[in-house]
């Protein structure tokens, strides 16, 4: 690639233990579909402390392309990670997706169309022509009443906070990721617990005025060990009031 060229897309897969996926084929997946991609790209592969040979892995698969970056970051969890991650981008366009592609990146295309109206675009499984595949009936149920909650208390309006594919312009990443305060990434922790960062930056996103579109999307459950549904729904519940609590207490500047 020419370092002169701007990039056009910058994806970011964060990272934590993935051995599993690494092995499924999903980096792979990735770099065979960015391949094709029509217009200039990075990959930036954002890890958070893994411990399992995750990072040795990524490491290695980052000397492929030059366009493949790998950001090591200690163990805070999945939204300081990406945060990370975008930050560190170039990309016009930049795109965090769940590293194991429960939403396949040629849904990117699905996003973009709406690129020159909005600022914040991201997929939602809730939506008129989204698509579900293999969920258990569990983790549809708790997605659906913490959806709720969501619009209650923070977001209203939008339907799926929680998926993992999100679409941000340069200016809207620069924007809000620094101002993220309940998952500013201040404190190292000891789970893999993901948490509410989502609903923190859409907060923001609406706070700030910038122009948001929910857009339908495939979404495919893969089977993980990480999801607690009584204790992680509890604990995104108490972030909820703790982004509500924060910004009435002036956390979140004001932005120029």
């Amino acid at each position: 690639m020419d370092n002169n060229m701007s990039t056009y897309l910058s994806l970011i897969l964060p990272s934590y233990n993935e051995m599993k996926n690494i092995k499924r084929g999903v980096l792979n997946e990735v770099y065979d579909f960015l391949k094709e991609y029509p217009q200039t790209w990075e990959l930036i592969l954002s890890d958070d402390g893994s411990s399992d040979g995750s990072k040795i892995a990524l490491k290695e698969f980052a000397k492929r392309d030059e366009r493949i970056k790998f950001l090591e970051n200690p163990h805070r969890g999945k939204g300081p990670t990406v945060s990370a991650g975008m930050l560190a981008a170039q990309g016009k366009w930049r795109l965090f997706s769940d590293f194991d592609q429960s939403t396949p990146l040629k849904e990117i295309y699905s996003l973009l169309k709406y690129s020159d109206q909005y600022q914040v675009i991201f997929g939602s499984r809730e939506i008129i022509g989204a698509q579900r595949e293999k969920e258990p009936f569990y983790r549809h149920l708790m997605g659906r009443v913490f959806n709720l909650v969501v619009q209650i208390l923070a977001v209203p309006g939008m339907l799926d906070t929680q998926c993992g594919f999100k679409l941000f312009s340069q200016e809207a990443t620069e924007a809000l990721f620094p101002k993220l305060h309940v998952y500013s990434g201040k404190k190292e922790r000891r789970d893999a617990f993901t948490g509410a960062f989502d609903v923190e930056l859409l907060y923001l996103a609406k706070k700030y005025k910038f122009k948001i579109r929910e857009v339908p999307v495939l979404w495919q459950h893969h089977a993980t060990n990480r999801v607690s549904p009584l204790k992680d729904s509890s604990l995104m519940f108490l972030d909820i009031v703790r982004i509500k609590i924060a910004d009435l207490s002036g956390k979140y500047p004001n932005h120029d």
